[in-house]
């Protein structure tokens, strides 16, 4: 799992650019919206499209998103049980 944290934190650090950080940088369970890295909805659109693409999760509804989407490491765990690719 390990290797999928890294992955995605490299992946969001791409897609959002957030040039100034390294995977490193971000806590695997730290919040990565509001006080933690700072995401917000535009952000989440845009991490709902990585599990879309790169992972085949499409979600069922808003919570279920918001709750996967908290941390990498609620992401993480979410793509190793519902990925479709």
């Amino acid at each position: 799992m390990e290797d999928l944290k890294l992955e995605l934190k490299r992946q969001i650090i791409d897609v959002l650019n957030l040039e100034d950080l390294q995977p490193s940088d971000i806590d695997d369970a730290a919040p990565l919206f509001g006080e933690g890295l700072g995401l917000d909805s535009i952000d989440a659109l845009e991490l709902i499209m990585i599990m879309d693409k790169q992972y085949g999760i499409k979600f069922q509804n808003k919570e279920e998103s918001k709750a996967a989407l908290a941390s990498i490491d609620t992401m993480a765990a979410y793509i190793q049980e519902y990925r479709t690719k």
